[in-house]
């Protein structure tokens, strides 16, 4: 259970500034600081997500309480995002970057800061934190990264493998649509709040048109990619994950890839949430206590003991029968000194039988879950046994004589392939199978064949002839217990996770030439334990009745007579919440993505965004409506795009962009 703290060893205050960028555009700001004479540290988080509204509940956890411990706590919003000035940009552009970089100085130079900065963040936030680190700007010392990605093209929610990511190309580009288009509050804009919405939503873009027209690894994803060069990355990096989260292998890899003096990984059984936070799956630990050592260790010089924990701490989920949620995971902490680690082995299970046909039909992956799970009742993927239905499935038991298999990192496989066409996907799947037949999602991975000799490159499949294709899996930590079995389930398909490619003929599987390799981690016995959660007072917002209490998060509806199948899903961001300051903040979306179990080229997404901001004090009442959906042939992907906004019940703005964007690899 989380304590909140009030007795903190300074007193705080509040102030919201506007910080000035080298072009004169005015970035909104807001400043936690103690009580004190002496300068101090300063600690960024840096966003696009509204400082004043949407993240002001999470930031109200944190920011006071750094600020209780001895620290200036500040949080930014980006250029043409909430009250900040200019006009939006890309995901992570060069102008929010160097945005960034000037922010880390300006705090540096402020007489209450000691000239020392550090970065922190989740997702966004911990992308931009690694970025600004490659930079190497000389104030910022020390970051804390997590849920973040060191590799925008395979590591984000535009590709996996090569391949579209349908769920979160779709998702993302529609939801970040209807977020830029929010206006500035007028409480904190003021009378300009007008004047800078307009522009910025004369200058909007879908993102979903270049992320869709660079399918392959080009310079466009190679910027931001940190991974392209750790070593321009200077500050101390401590980098956390969630298994529940699809970008924990970046741990993995900034543990492997950066010097062992200067990083630090945590994996834990979490979603995309902040470690303290207390949301399914737990258990939660005390992650600001922990990111408070690493701050007074790089940015105050506490001779602390933050650098003599292991390289590595990582837990390992013990079997757990399939669900959508689970309030808490069993499992262990378990410490490992370097990464890849002296105590795991790679063990490959080599295939036995005939060849086998593997043609899935479309719907498969209907039960992949939530691609970004946030801690909602539905995120997971429940029992497998559907899926593994429409998939070639190799099974290997665990002796019930023996301990159980534990693994720790990322399973690969090798897979000898005839492709039936010279486009397609492979997607495998590790499950843990249970006694009586029920399947565990444990982890997986896909592989778009034109991508197999490189994500950077196109290169058809060779039909009517074997070819070896290797992958890895997403990394996992978990216990296979005795007297289950290991499966690996390999399918061609995999909606909505997987766009599919316009030729849906599958491929034959050779086992003879075929294998998975898992990382076989030793058992040992490690200490490692971590506080309790701890937060600040949490911000006093009301949340009245949901929009629609009867509309599931995820429902599936199966169209027999057309084989046809429909997954609508409700990402649940928020509903209706009334602030302190008075805001009444309503959003509403709805998700679908449509796909007849015969026919690729009937895949379509669709988004729906209803967002309402209001304040009755100042008689204002805007509203922002946005639909996004995605089809496709066998040449081009469509998009189509709509924004409405109107204010007071006028339509201010209406635009709608229609695109035909080439298939070239996805």
């Amino acid at each position: 259970m989380t304590k909140i703290r009030t007795d903190f060893p300074y007193e705080t205050r509040r102030e919201d500034v506007r910080i000035p960028m080298p072009d004169g555009t005015l970035l909104y700001a807001r400043v936690w600081r103690p009580v004190t004479d002496e300068p101090v540290p300063a600690l960024l988080e840096y966003l696009p997500y509204r400082l004043t509204d949407w993240t002001a509940p999470r930031d109200q956890q944190r920011h006071p309480w750094y600020a209780g411990h001895g620290y200036a706590s500040v949080r930014v919003d980006v250029r043409g995002h909430g009250n900040s000035g200019g006009l939006p940009g890309d995901e992570y552009d060069a102008t929010e970057l160097a945005d960034g970089v000037a922010v880390v100085h300006w705090l540096a130079e402020q007489p209450w800061c000691t000239g020392r900065v550090g970065m922190f963040g989740i997702s966004w936030g911990g992308f931009n934190s690694l970025q600004i680190a490659a930079l190497a700007p000389e104030p910022l010392k020390a970051v804390v990264t997590v849920c973040s990605t060191d590799d925008r093209y395979d590591n984000d929610v535009h590709y996996m493998g090569g391949s579209v990511l349908g769920v979160d190309m779709h998702a993302w580009a529609a939801t970040m649509l209807a977020f830029v288009c929010r206006p500035p509050d007028p409480r904190y804009a003021g009378e300009e709040w007008r004047e800078l919405w307009t522009r910025r939503l004369e200058a909007v873009e879908p993102f979903v048109h270049t992320w869709l027209s660079h399918q392959t690894r080009d310079d466009y994803w190679k910027h931001g990619s940190v991974c392209e060069d750790y070593s321009a990355i200077r500050a101390a990096v401590l980098a956390v994950g969630g298994w529940h989260d699809p970008y924990r292998d970046t741990v993995l890899r900034l543990a492997e890839h950066l010097p062992p003096d200067r990083v630090r990984g945590i994996i834990g059984p979490w979603s995309h949430q902040y470690p303290d936070r207390g949301l399914p799956p737990g258990p939660a630990i005390g992650f600001l206590q922990e990111t408070l050592r690493w701050w007074d260790h790089h940015l105050k010089d506490a001779d602390d003991d933050v650098m003599a924990e292991p390289l590595l701490r990582s837990w390992i989920s013990e079997s757990h029968p399939p669900a959508t949620v689970y309030a808490e995971l069993p499992g262990r902490w378990v410490a490992d000194p370097s990464w890849p680690s002296p105590n795991v082995t790679p063990v490959t299970y080599g295939f036995g039988g005939e060849p086998v046909v593997v043609d899935s039909p479309q719907q498969t992956g209907i039960d992949a879950g939530r691609f970004f799970p946030f801690g909602n009742d539905a995120d997971l993927p429940p029992d497998q046994r559907d899926e593994d239905a429409h998939s070639a499935c190799f099974d290997f038991a665990v002796p019930e004589d023996g301990g159980p298999i534990e693994i720790l990192g990322r399973p690969s496989v090798t897979l000898r392939l005839t492709a039936g066409a010279p486009t397609g996907q492979v997607v495998a799947r590790l499950c843990d199978v249970a006694p009586d037949g029920s399947s565990t999602l444990v982890t997986r991975g896909a592989l778009n064949l034109s991508a197999r000799h490189g994500r950077d490159r196109t290169v058809p499949a060779r039909t009517g002839e074997p070819e070896e294709c290797a992958f890895e899996l997403n990394g996992i930590g978990h216990a296979f217990p005795p007297g289950h079995r290991v499966r690996l389930a390999v399918s061609s398909a995999y909606w909505p996770w997987i766009w599919p490619q316009p030729d849906a003929a599958g491929f034959t599987l050779d086992p003879a030439g075929s294998s998975l390799t898992l990382p076989v981690r030793a058992h040992t016995d490690d200490a490692i334990s971590f506080g309790e959660p701890e937060q600040a007072p949490p911000l006093a917002v009301s949340h009245p009745a949901p929009l629609d209490e009867a509309r599931p998060e995820r429902l599936v509806l199966r169209d027999v007579a057309k084989g046809e199948w429909t997954l609508q899903v409700d990402p649940k961001y928020g509903g209706t919440r009334v602030y302190p300051d008075g805001l009444e903040f309503t959003e509403d979306a709805v998700e679908t993505y449509t796909i007849a179990e015969d026919d690729p080229l009937s895949a379509r997404t669709r988004s729906e965004w209803h967002v309402r901001l209001h304040r009755p004090e100042l008689a204002w009442d805007v509203r922002v409506e946005t639909r996004s959906e995605i089809t496709c042939d066998a040449d081009a992907f469509h998009t189509s795009d709509e924004v409405v906004c109107t204010e007071g019940g006028e339509v201010v703005f209406h635009r709608t962009w229609e695109k035909r964007i080439p298939r070239t690899a996805g």
